[in-house]
Formats: C-alpha cells, structure tokens, sequence
C-alpha cells in the first residue's frame, strides 16, 4: 500500500521535528542528509529504525520535544537488555486514548459497558492503554490489573464485567477457572479484547466458547504507542489499523525489499503525528502481511492479517529452521490436544533435542498420540521431536504471557 501525499507530508513534518530536536534519532537523519522525501520511491529509501538503536538513546535520547512538554515515560515488556524508554506528550497521550476509544468502538463496545482490564500497570503500556481508552469512551473501567485470580472473578461477577480485556494466556486460565467452578451463568461477559502475545485459532475458539464472548484481535507495541494502533472487526478477517496515525509497511526480513500487498513479511512502521518519540520505518520484528482489498464491514482503514509470530521467534535445530508458527499449526490438526503446548531444546551427547509437551484429556492412548505428532512433524518439517503427551491443565498458565519455547541449550 503506497504511501499518500498526505502522509508523506505528514512525515517530513516529523523529519522537522526530530531534525530542529537534535536528539539521538535527529542526529542520525541529520548525519545521512536527510531533510524531508517528495516522493514515495524516496520515502523507502529512507533507512529503518530499530530497538538496538532506541537501546543506545537510553535513557531519554528519543525525546524530541522540550522536557515540559513531557508528561510520561513507558518502557517496552521485555526483561532482558537495557531497556527501551519512550516519551510521551499530552498530545501522545490523548491521541493514543483516541485510537484506543476508536479500537472499542470497531468491536461493538459502547458507554454502557463495564471494561475489565487484567493487563499490568506501570512502565508498561497495556493496562493503562486499556483503561484510557475506556475512559474516552465512557465506559465503565475496573482496573484489575494482573494476577489475583480469586478477586478478579468475584469482581467479575459482582460488578458484572461485560468486556474482558486481557493476554490470550491468561483469557484462558481464567476460562478454565469458569467452568471449574461451574459460574459461567454468573459471569456476564459478553466481548473480549486480547492482545499482547500470538494465539492460534484453536486457543481462539476454546477461550471464545468457555466464555461465551465474541473476541477481537487488537495489536500494537510500546515503541508505537502501545496497543490500540489496530484490531480486528466483526468478521474477524484481519486488524483495521489507523492510518491516520501511522503508515505501515511489509518488507522481506533478509533484504529489506519492501513487498506488495498480499505478501508474508516483517512489519514495519512510521508514526505519522508522534510528538514525544517519532519513528521512522521501524522494524516491530512481528510477521503478516497487508490484506488487499475492502474488509466486509466495509471501514475504510486498511488491514494486515493476524501476527503468526516473530523474526527472533526463529529456532534451528539440527540444521532445520523452525518458527514456533508451524509447530502450532501441526498441531492444531489434531483435534484430540489443547490450545497449550510447550517447547523445550536442549544438547545432549553432541546433538540438538526438541521436546514437545502436549496436552489432552484421559480418553486417547498418549504413546500412539506422541508416535502420530512426532510423525507429523518430521514429514513437514523435516526432524523427529521427543513428544510427550500430558492431561488438561498440567502444563504451566500465565497471568501475563506463556512462555512457550524454552531453549536449554544457553543455560
């Protein structure tokens, strides 16, 4: 999808500002010549940004506004390496509240709802984001936050939560609490809204029918605000994302080439109006593609297809190249297990180990089913894993994100 005047005007405005800033990612343009681009060829000639580049503004180098005009700090999820801080306007803010009420609207939720936010508060964006944009909205918002089970289904029931707003992981842990205790009749959801880490559509359909809610999609990252830039609609065919507010790209991870609709890539982003840290073409490192054409529910902002995961998602063993995608997809072929599923590598006598752990119920043979996956697997991806079948419920859940592949081999 090529870029518009109007958005390309929009960038050289942030070119401006970054530039006249002198901050770190101002500094860098300025050391390349770049001042602004005319044309849409000129535009991807425009080199990426990445997170090792906001790590080496660490701690406010991407600020590019005077300090006064800053009203917040937040700092991406992840617990290793020096961390990403990125500054927000009060401009940011509200804008990111707007896209946000925007989101809630495109699933259906209205003023009259009660928003039940188990993401974390603090550095990081999503409960915040959540609750924000609830409030633009006017709807009722019940800051959970995370963890706590006990108290987040009493709440539930006693404020009579409509909207779920939470991880995939622990929408499903707290599915299975519901039918455990047999309140499902108590409980009066009737959306939920995930985000934060991929899930495939078995983990979909559990969550969905345990609940008895109609589940939307939503997407975005710290560095682009946070989640809110997009989500997906009725027809659950993709995630409308706002291009008002950002321009998105899809290039081939190995050469950068920018692809054209239709096409698998890495998904890259430009903020359009960001005041406290623009962006320039950064690279989120997530996969999908631009879905071309007009969605069903006939909105005009544009769609990218559901994240299948990541670039750094990438495991080799024995010399075979494996994303943790194509395991999820074997095994949502074989309707005896669960949404869950554990990886777990490690090097014994002198070679690469994968164990998958797998979840079912009591009433299959584990050691044929093991033999059936473990088949699977090396007829489509090309190496025999150690498979190990396990009951309902006896892998780990999580209140914020699964972990799900676990690499041994660097411990």
């Amino acid at each position: 999808m090529e870029i518009t005047a109007a958005q390309l005007a929009l960038v050289n405005d942030r070119i401006r500002a970054l530039v006249d800033a002198d901050s770190f990612y101002g500094k860098k343009l300025k050391e390349a010549g770049i001042s602004s681009v005319s044309t849409p060829e000129e535009f991807r000639r425009l080199p990426f940004s990445e997170k090792k580049d906001l790590r080496e503004a660490y701690p406010l180098g991407l600020m590019s506004v005077p300090e006064d005009k800053i009203v917040r700090i937040h700092s991406s999820s992840g617990t290793t390496g020096v961390p990403v801080i990125i500054p927000y306007t009060a401009k940011d803010v509200d804008d990111w509240a707007d896209m946000f009420k925007r989101c809630y609207e495109t699933a259906g939720i209205t003023p009259k709802d009660r928003i039940h936010i188990t993401p974390g508060y603090g550095l990081w964006t999503a409960g915040i984001g959540f609750q924000y944009g609830a409030e633009k909205l006017g709807a009722m918002a019940i800051p959970m936050g995370p963890g706590n089970t006990e108290k987040q289904l009493q709440f539930m029931q006693d404020m009579g939560s409509t909207v779920l707003c939470s991880t995939s992981s622990y929408a499903l842990l707290l599915a299975e609490e519901i039918q455990k205790r047999g309140i499902k009749d108590k409980v009066k959801l009737r959306k939920g809204i995930i985000g934060s880490e991929r899930w495939g559509p078995k983990m979909r359909e559990i969550i969905s029918s345990a609940l008895g809610i109609e589940i939307y999609d939503i997407y975005g990252l710290t560095e682009i605000y946070g989640p809110g830039i997009g989500i997906s609609c009725e027809f659950n065919e993709g995630i409308h994302y706002w291009d008002d507010y950002i321009y998105l790209e899809i290039v081939d991870p190995a050469t950068g080439e920018v692809l054209p609709d239709g096409e698998w890539g890495e998904v890259v982003i430009t903020t359009l109006v960001k005041e406290g840290a623009p962006l320039i073409r950064y690279r989120t490192h997530d996969l999908s593609r631009i879905i071309p054409g007009t969605c069903r529910c006939g909105r005009c902002y544009p769609r990218i297809d559901t994240i299948t995961g990541r670039t750094d998602d990438m495991m080799k063993i024995k010399g075979v190249n494996v994303f943790p995608a194509q395991i999820e997809e074997i095994l949502n072929d074989f309707p005896e297990v669960s949404s869950e599923y554990q990886i777990r590598i490690s090097h014994l006598e002198g070679k690469d180990t994968m164990r998958l752990y797998v979840e079912t119920n009591g009433t299959v043979d584990f050691r044929e089913l093991a033999q059936r996956i473990a088949a699977e697997v090396k007829s489509r991806i090309g190496f025999t894993p150690l498979v190990k079948v396990v009951e309902c419920g006896i892998l780990p859940r999580s209140e914020k994100k699964t972990a799900r592949v676990i690499d041994e081999r660097y411990q």
